[in-house]
């Protein structure tokens, strides 16, 4: 998760509720040193033309509800 998408104020309180929100803070990050960060690796499908993106999105639909 990234800390961006932290948009309110909460409050933590008691030992175990920090050790429970620092741990998964710590593990977040240790999360993020493991995932590749090579951009190129990114598998993308250009779509050409009108019947292409139909299809594909028919194809979503059906997935997606």
């Amino acid at each position: 998760m990234a800390t961006s998408s932290i948009t309110k104020n909460f409050v933590v309180s008691g030992e175990k509720q920090v050790e429970i929100f620092a741990n998964a803070i710590e593990e977040s990050y240790q999360e993020s040193l493991r995932t590749a960060k090579d951009t190129s690796s990114v598998k993308y499908r250009e779509l050409k033309d009108d019947d292409e993106l139909n299809i594909f999105m028919k194809k979503w639909k059906e997935v997606h509800g």
